[in-house]
């Protein structure tokens, strides 16, 4: 086994010459095309020469860290600071050539990345430098989905660590989140003795057939982040068969905090006391759905497509094949998957028909969608037939998203590349921006240049209305 030699740089204001001796070993280490685990100024991360394909892909075998989760590009600088090196020595003693011990961090987060690629900028993970930091210098950023729901399979992270359960104890977690008072009532009413527990400092004392790691005052996010890690970690030396973790807000250092837990835990959350916002949207082809669906993302929601839902189901579900094979027989190939052009054939000219359809389909899709909906404090279901097909009835307001014909047939013809006859044809076939308005709670009219700015406005929107349904559930409750 490999020799892990240890540099103790604790003591900054030592003798430099040992201290530069140290470093100037480190450094060969690197050079050489080793591995050295290095403190930064939020967690200490194994290092190799980026330029050096060899030395990089020892890095994924020493972690055991999937190929396509990847690695960031350092360009280290004075500022670096120090993080406890005991758990990198515990992890990688004979796996890394060195580490380098700089002592406890200053942040006890990860870095903050943001993608400055697109527009808005997309922060893909969210660390010691918070959203609202980032926003006062470069204005509305939005939220990549990795870091509010889990990624499936298929989809590709953009940056290190958001996809696959990361830094987990080896017990499972389950991350509890909501006022913390109530966060705290639920986790007591679920603990059985010898699990474990994650609790702000206040609430340790409920805990006492419980283990216990406190993360912090409930209101001081700072010594959160600083405890997060060493507190999931504690419990790699207990025998909790299950753990229970307190969550902080998201605004703030929140957002890192609580992103890190819920990866720890896979993304498995119970919502307590926060009361959960269900909003379903709608509106016809071109209206600029997407970017309304993209801003409830961005304010940390997740997006149940109910077309997606019933593909999944389509797949999934025998019961809604057969029930779909009853009223058209034939309509399914010998593999078992749909003939959409036969299916498409009896109904698409036979109004009777179409309506039979519909019922098959809404009866199996809406109890699926209210079942997702109970996942999260923040849902939102998209729906072209929201309201035909009595999802709306899951919701606590609709929004119809609308835009003018005109604007509706210049999108359409941009984005799938077809000429104006046929996007008129499209739009003439879906329901009227009339009847939306007359059967949604409110109406986002999209007018905007681009769907950047919409994405704006729908963002400012939903924020006034989530906050006036929070309001008005608590008032209820008390």
């Amino acid at each position: 086994m490999m020799h892990t030699r240890y540099f103790d740089l604790r003591d900054t204001k030592g003798q430099q010459k040992i201290i530069e001796d140290q470093i100037s070993a480190a450094a060969d280490i690197l050079r050489q095309g080793g591995l050295v685990g290095i403190p930064t100024e939020t967690v200490s991360g194994l290092g190799a020469n980026a330029l050096d394909a060899e030395a990089v892909n020892k890095i994924f075998e020493a972690k055991g860290r999937p190929q396509d989760n990847p690695l960031i590009i350092h360009i280290p600088g004075p500022q670096w600071l120090p993080r406890y090196c005991e758990d990198v020595m515990e992890d990688m003693e004979g796996k890394i050539d060195a580490v380098v011990d700089g002592g406890p961090c200053q942040v006890g987060v990860e870095s903050t990345i943001l993608d400055l690629t697109c527009t808005p900028p997309r922060l893909l993970r969210p660390g010691g430098l918070p959203l609202e930091a980032l926003e006062e210098v470069v204005g509305p950023v939005a939220v990549d989905k990795a870091v509010t729901e889990r990624l499936k399979d298929g989809e590709q992270p953009k940056a290190p660590g958001m996809k696959y359960r990361h830094y987990a104890p080896k017990a499972p977690v389950t991350v509890v989140t909501g006022p913390a008072k109530a966060s705290a009532r639920t986790i007591l009413q679920m603990v059985k003795p010898g699990d474990g527990v994650i609790c702000f400092d206040e609430f340790a004392e409920l805990f006492k057939e419980q283990e216990v790691e406190c993360l912090g005052p409930s209101q001081d996010k700072r010594i959160q982040a600083q405890r997060v890690f060493d507190a999931l970690r504690a419990f790699d030396s207990k025998d909790a068969a299950q753990i229970y973790a307190q969550c902080p807000d998201s605004q703030g250092l929140g957002l890192a905090i609580s992103n890190r837990l819920k990866k720890a835990a896979g993304f498995k959350t119970i919502a307590a006391g926060q009361k959960r916002v269900v909003i379903g949207i709608t509106g016809g082809t071109g209206s600029g759905k997407t970017s309304a669906l993209e801003a409830i993302r961005d304010l940390g929601g997740r997006v149940i497509d109910c077309d997606e839902v019933y593909h999944e189901m389509l797949r999934d579900s025998a019961e809604l094949r057969h029930a779909i094979e009853v009223k058209f027989h034939g309509v399914f190939n010998s593999d078992g998957t749909l003939n959409r052009k036969k299916l498409g054939e009896l109904v698409f000219e036979n109004k009777e028909r179409m309506a039979q359809l519909n019922e098959v389909i809404y009866r199996f899709i809406v109890p699926e969608v209210q079942r997702r909906c109970q996942a999260g404090e923040l849902v939102a279901v998209d729906a072209i037939n929201l309201i035909e097909s009595g999802a709306e009835a899951l919701c606590d307001r609709t929004v119809a998203v609308t835009a003018p014909a005109e604007l509706r047939v210049r999108r359409i013809m941009a984005r799938d590349g077809i000429d104006e006859r046929y996007a008129r044809m499209r739009i003439s076939a879906q329901k009227s921006d009339e009847f939306y308005r007359g059967k949604c709670d409110y109406e986002l009219s999209n007018t905007a240049e681009t769907p950047e700015d919409f994405r704006e406005i729908a963002r400012d929107f939903f924020r006034r209305l989530i906050g006036e349904l929070r309001e008005e559930k608590n008032e209820a409750s008390r």
